[in-house]
């Protein structure tokens, strides 16, 4: 059995967050000490292991709790819509990049942010010695091996949906 504050120092959480979950019951203590202080278990410390992953996954304790509470629960279905979420995150964000820049007009400034435009990557491209059909077969491949992630990366481009859309028909066109 562990202590509070060695369960602490072993996930580098504070004893509050500890009470915290134990008050939410995502993770409760197995037993007392005869000081009445939470003693944890080994099947805690598993417990803890997996709340520490999916926080890690960016999962809220409500969910957490929910998936841990009920054995049926469909962790894979969970994570499915955490990752659509982080993806729709990510789209914001690179909206949002693009809108800065764009107000800002310092093209030093968009070197330094890891922006990378449709003019660069094409220049890119063109200096690595792809022509225009080498160009072509590169966005094919990308979009038969990922296509979401060809859908990503033109979107990190700054393109509009038309042009996105354009370039996947022509890739496979």
């Amino acid at each position: 059995m562990m202590t509070i504050g060695q369960v602490a120092r072993k996930y580098a959480l504070s004893r509050s967050t500890l009470i915290y979950y134990d008050k939410l019951g995502v993770l409760r203590p197995s037993g007392r000490s005869v000081s009445n202080y939470r003693l944890y278990a080994a099947a805690d410390l598993e417990r803890m292991d997996r709340i520490m992953l999916l926080r890690r996954a960016g999962l809220s304790l409500e969910a957490i709790k929910s998936l841990l509470k009920e054995p049926d629960s469909d962790l894979g279905a969970a994570l499915e819509r955490r990752l659509a979420a982080i993806n729709t995150e990510i789209q914001a964000l690179r909206n949002q990049q693009q809108v800065i820049l764009g107000v800002l007009e310092s093209p030093g400034l968009a070197r330094q942010s890891r922006v990378m435009s449709k003019d660069t990557w094409t220049s890119m491209l063109e200096s690595a010695g792809l022509d225009a059909e080498g160009m072509r077969n590169w966005h094919r491949e990308f979009e038969k091996t990922s296509p979401e992630g060809h859908q990503d990366f033109l979107e990190s481009l700054g393109l509009d949906a038309n042009e996105i859309s354009a370039i996947r028909r022509w890739s496979i066109g």
